[in-house]
């Protein structure tokens, strides 16, 4: 008789229990909204659900279950979350008409994570036991904790690139293991990794890695119609993230400026009239070093028109990047500001219990909390140490690609290999685009990869030593 339960059964198991016990068994579990929800609210027909609500108790410190349904498009936020939200909206009219259910969206996030760590288990367990089980615990431990799934009953747009990270890196690897992969995967990976690209204008400059890659991909086969259909699909990608950028609104883009240079470059500058002149900008401006674009105490106001003349219309992300390469001690100098925040997978000033709990405001849970609370408190947040995790990682990719014998297996490792070039985008994305504002909440897609390379490099050295023992014992006996 068939074993039915295997490796990636024993996951789902596992996984659904832990979701169903934090996200919707018992008191509720979600993160509070610091502002941001009002972006995807107005696109995805939602609003808040008492319209008389405190701002102590709408902002920061407690999580809501419920939302009012409202019409449509009352605002436009780019986004590939919007597709899930309105999905969610729709599911949640049939359920309760009054009210919208945050955890039918937490319940679709859900699904897509269980299928992820299916796929991954599946088609990577390998021959060696020990190393499937690895990977399957490790997949338990990371990436059901509670700092990734209180993100699903929420509406801030973190969970879009969680899931679709996993899911990108999951039919990514099944492709190359399938000895023949119908164009259907092909299409399903590509719009993993366009949810993934375009859920947040953040994440639009991984789109040209993906892109480049999947050309890689679009060879992996000799059939002609395969590898048109790669090229079409990886120019899609090419075209999708230059229009994430170019279609931020223009308030978003004027943020992000305010925040980088600000409260990011003349944040603590020795020399603020100098690093103004560097950035082509008016010297009195430098009232407005170290503030950020939310103050109202602000020497010059952000809306301020003078302002639009002297900072909105003369700088742009090419300037700032312009003035960390050529001023790199200053770069190296956010950057080491950065490690201290990036191995914190949740913002901790935000609130997962609803007011109805009891609970102060602001107030976190720690259940099933363990790999969040090891990397916040045992885990070096140093750069020094990044630097090193990614050395090693990208030793070991160069080892395996070099030894490969076939384009799949090459392809593959390439994937893991932009898997850390994406982590690094991800690092120093935040500090040239918004400065030093909430840098725990602006990592968390490099968390998500870092998490995603650690346990990659453990599977690997469980794997890898697994065969140097049985290499041994193989010897030993025929001596």
């Amino acid at each position: 008789m068939r074993r039915w339960i295997n490796l990636e059964m024993l996951y789902i198991i596992i996984a659904a229990g832990i979701a169903g016990w934090l996200l919707f068994a018992g008191v509720f579990i979600g993160v509070a909204d610091n502002g941001d929800f009002l972006r995807i609210m107005g696109s995805a027909g939602l609003n808040y659900y008492h319209a008389m609500e405190s701002y102590e108790d709408r902002f920061f410190g407690f999580s809501h279950m419920y939302f009012a349904y409202d019409t449509f498009f009352r605002g436009f936020y780019p986004s590939t979350q919007i597709v899930l939200v309105v999905i969610a909206r729709f599911i949640g009219v049939l359920f309760n008409g009054s009210a919208f259910d945050i955890r039918i969206l937490g319940a679709i996030y859900t699904l897509l994570l269980l299928t992820a760590g299916y796929l991954i288990i599946k088609h990577n367990k390998t021959k060696s036991l020990l190393a499937g089980a690895a990977l399957t615990a490790l997949m338990l431990l990371v990436f059901t904790d509670v700092g990734y799934l209180a993100y699903f009953n929420s509406l801030f747009g973190e969970p879009v690139s969680f899931v679709f990270m996993l899911l990108t890196f999951a039919l990514g690897l099944m492709l190359v293991k399938q000895e023949k992969p119908g164009r259907y995967l092909l299409v399903l990976f590509f719009a993993a990794i366009w949810f993934l690209v375009c859920s947040k204008t953040q994440n639009a400059p991984i789109g040209f890695g993906f892109a480049l890659l999947g050309l890689r991909y679009a060879w992996m086969s000799s059939e002609r119609g395969w590898r048109k259909l790669g090229i079409a699909l990886s120019v899609v990608t090419f075209v999708a993230s230059v229009v994430m950028y170019v279609a931020a609104p223009k308030d978003f883009k004027h943020i992000n400026l305010y925040q980088t240079v600000f409260f990011g470059i003349l944040n603590g500058s020795p020399d603020v009239e100098g690093d103004l002149r560097k950035l082509g900008l008016p010297e009195h401006l430098e009232v407005l070093a170290g503030t950020n674009y939310f103050q109202t105490d602000t020497a010059i106001k952000q809306n301020d028109p003078s302002l639009q003349q002297d900072f909105y219309e003369r700088i742009s992300h090419k300037d700032i990047l312009f003035f960390y390469l050529t001023n790199p001690s200053r770069l190296i100098e956010r950057m080491e500001y950065a490690a201290e925040h990036s191995m914190t997978i949740r913002p901790h000033y935000l609130g997962n219990y609803e007011k109805s709990a009891g609970k102060p405001a602001g107030t976190n849970t720690f259940a099933y909390s363990a790999w969040s609370e090891l990397k916040r408190h045992d885990m070096p947040n140093q750069l020094w140490f990044i630097v090193a995790v990614f050395a090693l990682f990208f030793a070991a990719a160069a080892y395996e690609w070099l030894r490969s014998r076939g384009k799949r297996l090459r392809i593959a490792v390439e994937l893991f290999i932009l898997l850390g070039l994406t982590g690094i985008f991800s690092f120093l994305i935040p500090i040239l685009g918004d400065g030093l504002a909430d840098l725990s909440k602006h990592l968390f897609l490099f968390n998500v990869v870092f998490d995603m390379m650690l346990v990659t490099a453990a599977v690997w050295l469980v794997y890898r030593i697994g065969q140097w023992a049985g290499a041994r014992r193989k010897r030993m006996r025929q001596a």
